[in-house]
């Protein structure tokens, strides 16, 4: 991880002008969640933080990735992209739910610092799509929505 840290710090070394983020991904390739990677993101904060970037882009919509505690506690000096819909599900997350989520990490992060994101693509391979576009489109209209009230909430 020590030397994943120190790639990320290379290419990205001398960009400037840009938000610059790193997506770690849990597993995309199934909608069986019991075969995707499991456990909190405990064991990488040595190399996220040594990471020179601004967002890390996470992903929280299931119960997989452990309690933002976690990463709050060390990584809200950075930027958060925080996964609050899980696009391998058929269930549209309500926006009351995503709200929750949200606010859970702005008890880490300044509400400017916090970004809603999907936890990953809807589509991760050619010509086969982790779900369907009527789903996704409902999905991004949650987070939207949760959006606009987080915004009135606290902007």
């Amino acid at each position: 991880m020590k030397y994943a840290a120190e790639l990320i710090n290379r290419i990205t070394k001398g960009i400037d002008g840009i938000r610059i983020g790193v997506h770690i991904c849990r597993g995309n390739w199934s909608k069986q969640e019991e075969v995707l990677l499991t456990g909190d993101y405990a064991r990488l904060l040595p190399a996220l933080e040594r990471m020179n970037i601004h967002q890390f882009v996470l992903e929280y919509a299931t119960p997989r990735a452990g309690d933002i505690d976690i990463v709050g506690k060390n990584l809200s000096d950075r930027e958060l992209g925080l996964g609050v819909v899980n696009p391998r599900t058929d269930e549209v997350e309500p926006v009351a739910a995503i709200v929750a989520k949200a606010e859970k990490a702005l008890e880490y992060y300044r509400p400017e610092q916090l970004f809603l994101n999907t936890d990953c693509g809807f589509g991760c391979f050619a010509g086969r799509s982790v779900n369907v576009e009527e789903v996704a489109y409902k999905k991004l209209c949650a987070i939207v929505e949760a959006a606009k009230v987080l915004r009135r909430k606290y902007c």
